[in-house]
């Protein structure tokens, strides 16, 4: 159903996808938005292991609820800041794409474990968190990805 990597040579192992995965906290989501067209976004997620599932926070409504609503298949892609390989131009870097489904999370108390989940991967502070959760977690859609296919691959820049 999904393509092979091309590149064979450069194939990031699962667990190697799942190291970026749980690694990074940004990706672009790719959707398919008004008209056909893709239309791609940054965001940024979390990368829940144990469910295998990727979570995003943001408004009720927009652009992306209105495309994952028409259509719930997605990708995420996410790559690494890269290293500098002695004796190499440019950056040697890993990149992961995430094949899946996309759907609302209902519960409301998931939600806010999640909402804390995503805040955690940043400098905040556990009082700015929890206060910014009592004053705006009543306004925020989660969503859950599935993935269906998880590749990546090791790149160089130059």
């Amino acid at each position: 159903m999904f393509r092979p990597l091309r590149r064979i040579k450069q194939q990031l192992t699962n667990e190697e996808c799942i190291s970026v995965l749980k690694n990074e906290v940004r990706g672009v989501l790719s959707v398919l938005g008004d008209n056909e067209y893709p239309y791609g976004l940054p965001i940024n997620y979390w990368y829940c292991e144990n469910e295998d599932k990727i979570y995003f926070h943001g408004a009720k409504d927009g652009h992306k609820i209105d495309a994952i609503t028409k259509h719930d298949k997605v990708s995420l892609c996410v790559y690494d800041n890269g290293i500098q390989v002695e004796g190499k131009r440019g950056l040697d870097y890993k990149s992961v794409i995430i094949f899946g489904r996309i759907k609302p999370v209902e519960d409301f108390d998931k939600m806010v474990y999640i909402c804390r989940k995503l805040s955690e991967q940043f400098d905040f502070g556990e009082d700015y968190i929890e206060e910014e959760i009592q004053k705006f977690a009543k306004f925020v859609l989660c969503l859950e990805l599935t993935p269906e296919h998880i590749c990546g691959k090791r790149v160089n820049e130059s």
